[in-house]
């Protein structure tokens, strides 16, 4: 299926100001890039590479005034990766691939090592089969239990955070499933793009788990994990998945988001 992306930032510049962005999309299986664009008005040179996790990044310095960063893409996307039957299991940790050891530890945003988040995970899914029976009751509980709502967390807002105030946005809700899977020792990633029938439209985030040998995704938002998506980038957690990064005195004053399919 095709599907289109587009985001508009729009910033007010007080100084020039250093900036590295995520907002061209991953070349990887089940997404074929037909084409995208990236402009930065008014003009300025950029420069581009590969980040550790594969993400492209973009690197600028932006001018004082108002600069818009404007980025498109139209791509070949495959539906959700059904589950097949019987569910993919649990990885032992010995068995796994180098490049997954990192999506088991803690991170910034993902406490996963802390009594309470363990405390909670196995409430959710300590009598589940390891696997996908675990992850899909983690993701179930967190949907059914967490309230979606803008305006009431932040850059700061964690994992922990969420377990205990029970309300936030897509990005908190994946970071508390990453940090409960973690603690289930089940690799688990944060992802960010374009979801195509998001009821309030924006950028999304949602998370990926090692199991069975591959890479599924889920997604805590959803009530049921469906659609299809462009992927933007993945990392461990929001630190290293964010769309822009500044370095100097810059404020965004508006975003502006389209995502839908291609007839």
């Amino acid at each position: 299926m095709k599907m289109q992306g587009r985001s508009v930032f729009t910033y007010d510049v007080y100084a020039p100001t250093t900036v590295t962005t995520m907002l061209r999309p991953r070349r990887q299986e089940g997404q074929s890039i037909i084409q995208e664009g990236f402009n930065i008005e008014p003009a300025v040179p950029f420069s581009e590479y590969i980040d550790i996790y594969g993400n492209p990044c973009q690197r600028t310095i932006l001018p004082v005034g108002r600069v818009v960063i404007t980025t498109e893409v139209q791509a070949q996307v495959n539906a959700t990766k059904p589950i097949p039957s019987p569910p993919p299991g649990y990885v032992l940790v010995g068995d796994l691939p180098d490049d997954v050891m990192h999506y088991i530890l803690p991170s910034r945003y993902c406490q996963s090592d802390l009594h309470e988040i363990n405390m909670l995970a196995m409430e959710i899914a300590g009598n589940r089969t390891p696997g996908y029976e675990q992850v899909e009751a983690i993701r179930t509980w967190i949907h059914n239990n967490i309230t979606y709502q803008y305006g009431v967390t932040d850059a700061s807002t964690t994992a922990l955070d969420l377990a205990r105030n029970r309300i936030g946005v897509c990005r908190d809700f994946t970071h508390l499933a990453i940090a409960l899977c973690r603690n289930l020792c089940i690799p688990t990633r944060m992802t960010v793009g374009y979801l195509d029938r998001l009821k309030v439209m924006d950028l999304h985030a949602w998370f990926e788990v090692f199991i069975g040998g591959e890479w599924y995704t889920f997604d805590a938002v959803q009530e049921k994990t469906e659609g299809y998506r462009i992927e933007i980038a993945h990392g461990r957690d929001a630190a290293d998945v964010a769309m822009v990064t500044q370095y100097g005195n810059a404020t965004l004053q508006s975003l502006h988001v389209e995502a839908h399919l291609i007839e």
